[in-house]
Formats: C-alpha cells, structure tokens, sequence
C-alpha cells in the first residue's frame, strides 16, 4: 500500500520548503559568523540546526501524508510542530545575534509582535481548537491557501507562546518564577483542545472526520488509508490517545525547553 500511495503523488518531499530552510540555514551561519565567536558544534547552533531540521522532517518529507491517516498520528506531528520545535529554534538563536539585530526596522516590528505573550496564548489556544472542529476543517480543506495560511498563523503564534520562556532577549524572559506559572497556565487554556478530541470519541462512536475531510483533500482511497495503518487506529481509543498526546508532548516540551534553557541561559 505504500507504494500505491508513493505512485499517487501523495508520498513526496517538499522541495521549495527544503530550499527555502537552506536559505534560512545559510543566513543563520552568515550572522552566527557576523556577530558572534560561536562555531556550529556549539549548543545553539546545533539546536537551531535541529530545529529546522524537525520541521522539514513534520511539515516537508512523506511523514507529513502519513501522519494525517489517524487522530493520534496527527497530533504527535501538530504537538511537534507548535510545542517542540519553537522553543528549539528560539533557544538557538545567540543572545549577541539577536540583540545585533534587533536595531533593524524589521526586527523592531517582529519584536513588537511579541508583546503581549497571554493575548498570544489565548489567541493559539482558540485557534487551535477552532482548526480542529470538523466543520472548519471541511471548510479549510476545500483550498490550500487558506489551510496553509491557518497552519502557518499558528506557527507564528507558537513562536510568541513560547517567547516568554526562550527568547534570546533575557530582557523579555520571565524570571524562573513567573515563568512556571505562565507553563501552568497554557497546560490549563490548551486543555479544551485536548477534551474535544476525547468527548468526540465518545459521541462520534469511532468515526474520524479528519479521515474523510483529508484523504479526500489528498485524493487517498480511504479504504487503502484504513489498511495503511494497524486496527487500532480510526477508533475510539486512537481518538482518546490524541488528547492525552497532545497533553504528553506539551508537557515533554516544557520540561525539555527549561532543561535546555538552563544550558543555555542564564534565568533569573
């Protein structure tokens, strides 16, 4: 069955997202060699370097087809997108670089982006959700520069969730006690995302909307999609685990966010 879908044009690598990553990857080691003493097996740069490479690997290689054939599969790639791979690119980028730049226009106006961090939080915690009801879903897949430019908003907004915990500006990080209380909360405003998956398995009997809505927007038989992956997926127990995941992967990030942190920073 994987080749059938290989031969379907479905199981491909996203060539312009990888060019456009090398070109982000080139600029980085251009102003990582401007501004700082760094080399690229120090801690940041490998972290940025692992950043970029996660999301070529969730958003750009055959895994991002894959992983929308089960709730479970999809939000283990959505939790890795928004929850780990931020606070990794964040955390590589040197405080000398950032504040090197930070006199520019154009960074003066991405600076201000991130100004209010609990706007930004509640504002990915709604969206998040809304994406995720069916009927929204269904609307989003009909064209793929609205599902593109939602998926993308987000990313930008889980850029500014994180900002108060990672950013290169020590500045603009919240000391170490404020900062657990502002994890505290997004675990407790990203949690009605997580109950519609499980109350859905519930009410839903085991159907999967994403299933019909996105092997239709990808034109994949959904019976070769059933058969791509083991009985236990596109039932209620596939459904509940995506809630529970996406909890696990939120916290994994917190935890692996403030060990790294503390290698890197230096909190207050």
């Amino acid at each position: 069955m994987y080749y059938e879908l290989l031969l379907q044009g479905q199981l491909i690598w996203n060539i312009p997202l990888l060019m456009m990553l090398l070109c982000l990857m080139g600029i980085y080691i251009f102003l990582l060699i401007r501004f700082t003493n760094m080399k690229m097996y120090h801690k940041q740069p490998i972290l940025f370097m692992l950043g970029i490479g996660l999301l070529f690997l969730v958003v750009g290689s055959p895994l991002s087809s894959i992983t929308q054939l089960s709730f479970s599969l999809h939000m283990i790639q959505m939790s890795i997108l928004y929850f780990i791979i931020p606070p990794i690119i964040l955390l590589g980028i040197p405080e000398r670089m950032y504040c090197s730049l930070l006199n520019t226009p154009l960074m003066k106006k991405v600076s201000k982006l991130f100004i209010a961090p609990k706007i930004i939080l509640y504002s990915f915690a709604i969206l998040f959700l809304i994406y995720h009801l069916p009927f929204v879903l269904s609307i989003l897949s009909q064209a793929d520069f609205l599902q593109n430019g939602y998926l993308l908003l987000l990313f930008i907004l889980a850029f500014g969730m994180w900002w108060p915990i990672v950013s290169p500006d020590p500045d603009e990080r919240l000391n170490h006690a404020h900062m657990k209380r502002y994890a505290f909360r997004s675990g407790l405003i990203l949690m009605p995302a997580c109950m519609l998956f499980i109350l859905t398995a519930f009410m839903d009997g085991g159907d999967n909307p994403f299933l019909s809505q996105i092997t239709a927007h990808l034109c994949i038989p959904q019976s070769s999609s059933f058969s791509l992956l083991p009985p236990l997926f596109n039932t209620k127990i596939d459904q509940i685990m995506s809630g529970v995941l996406m909890l696990g992967l939120h916290k994994i990030g917190l935890i692996m966010t403030f060990k790294l942190g503390d290698k890197v920073f230096i909190y207050r």
